[in-house]
Formats: structure tokens, sequence, C-alpha cells
């Protein structure tokens, strides 16, 4: 199933729960955010179409965890940066964590923060939690999955370099209203083949990377492991892949301009599609 939070043409009218039915949006009958509707073990009631509904972020995450899961994107990015990819990294799933209110969805406009002068898109699968979990092996994790989203996890580059060399972080460099888009919907197990999965990005309809799922050194199932040490995993918890392959200016020395239009595209989760706004510089 396609699950979706959406708005309706009515003004007023709080975000609702939707499944998709091809292009159709149909209301499921649940009252209450997606991150509930999870929790509540996803219950379907009466369905009815909703003509005229507008897509939002499929939901609003409890938090996010990003890993660094694609050895490609990390030899091209540090080949740049003349690096050498940490040793410590082949055997540690390490992620930073950010807040769920940066969230945006699909079709938006992308803010561009006033403290940055470079911006870089980055192509991720993220995989929602669906059931509490603590301690569990990677070849169980997979069964807490309530399905997979596109994750644009866009980047202040010129601020991650200021901010990297401090140990902490990235903090600013990840962090602003707007910060992390999410869509189109989030897609249930069932119909996901990560064995087969291709993610791809687009800028202005040219490819400029993409990779399989299967490319991950570390899986979705080592991720949640690693996380779920000593720690409960809670419902509407979103943990990334990490950028694939190819999926960020950085690797390329590409960089994205206000009025490009950036498209990630998944599979059976379809296209994320959003447009990057024009910088609002300030004088610090």
């Amino acid at each position: 199933m396609r699950f979706v939070t959406f708005a309706s043409p009515s003004p007023g009218d709080a975000p609702r729960v939707g499944r998709l039915d091809g292009g159709t949006v149909l209301d499921v009958g649940f009252d209450g955010d997606m991150v509930a509707f999870i929790e509540a073990g996803a219950p379907i009631a009466a369905e009815r179409a909703v003509p005229g509904a507008r897509l939002l972020a499929p939901l609003v995450p409890r938090s996010f965890r990003d890993f660094l899961a694609f050895e490609g994107h990390l030899l091209n990015a540090y080949r740049n940066l003349g690096r050498a990819v940490p040793a410590e990294w082949y055997d540690t799933p390490v992620f930073y964590r950010s807040t769920g209110t940066t969230v945006t969805g699909p079709d938006t406009v992308l803010p561009w923060p006033s403290y940055s002068a470079q911006l870089d898109h980055e192509l991720e699968l993220a995989a929602v939690i669906g059931r509490r979990c603590r301690d569990v092996r990677a070849e169980d994790a997979l069964g807490f999955v309530f399905g997979y989203t596109i994750w644009n996890d866009v980047s202040a580059r010129d601020v991650q370099r200021r901010e990297l060399p401090i140990g902490m972080g990235p903090a600013k460099a990840k962090e602003w209203d707007g910060s992390n888009a999410l869509g189109p919907c989030i897609v249930t197990p069932d119909e996901v083949d990560l064995d087969t999965l291709e993610l791809e990005v687009r800028v202005n309809g040219e490819r400029w990377g993409g990779d399989r799922i299967s490319a991950m050194h570390h899986s979705f199932g080592d991720l949640i492991a690693y996380a779920a040490q000593d720690q409960t995993l809670l419902p509407g918890e979103v943990l990334g892949s990490g950028t694939a392959t190819g999926g960020s200016g950085l690797e390329l020395d590409r960089w994205i301009q206000p009025g490009d239009v950036i498209e990630m595209e998944a599979g059976p989760i379809g296209v994320l599609r959003n447009t990057v706004g024009t910088p609002n510089r300030k004088d610090h």
C-alpha cells in the first residue's frame, strides 16, 4: 500500500491520512496524523475518494536518524575533499539525529537558508519504524519497518565545512525549516524489493546520479539494529540510508541553483519533486 498525508481542497480542513489508489487519494477514515495512524496499527475504515487533494510530507517524524551506508558516495565525496574514507566506517554504521519539525513535502519550494551560499541535495531512501523495537538483531530488524519513502536531505555545504572539524554535528548545515523533504508517499514493505530498488536524482530533467539499494555497505537491518542497541525506537521514527552514489552535487562538483527542479525517484514510491528557493542573505 501507498500511504500519504494530504490537504483537502476545503479551506480550514486539517491534514488527513490517506491511501493512493493509482492517482486517486482515498481518505482512510482515521482521525489523527500519520504517526498516530502507524502507532495504531494502520487501521483503515470506510475509504472515500478526495478530488483535488494535495499531497503533503507523508509524516512529521518523531525524529530523523541519518546514516552513511553507500561506499560509492563516500569515495566520491572524500576524493573531492582530498581525504580517505575512515577505516572505522566499514565496521560502524554511525548516524546523526535531527528533529522532525524541519520536514517539508513534495512539490514545495526548498527554503535556502540565509546563512549559506552553497546548497546541495542528497538522495536517500528512508525507512519508517512501525513498531517499538529494542535490541533487535539485524536479520530481524526489517520486521519493524512500516514502510519506505524518499528523503532529500538538503545540506548547506559551506556551513558543513566549518562545523565538521569541531567534531559535533552536523548542526546548522542540516537543520532549518524545510531542510528535510520527504515523499511523496510511504510504501509498505510488501511492495518494495530492496534487492532491486533503484534510486535516481534528476536536476532540471538531467540525471545527476543514483544507485541500487543493494549497494549499501550497511543494510537497513544493520542500521536499525545499531540504533536500537539499549534504546527503544518508536513508531514514526525515520532512519535514512545516507546519500546514494552520485546523489549529491558534492560528488560531482556541480551545485544546484535557485529555481532548479530536483526530482528524486524510487520505484513504487514515485517521484519526490521540489524547486530550489531563492537565497535570502542576511548580514552577520
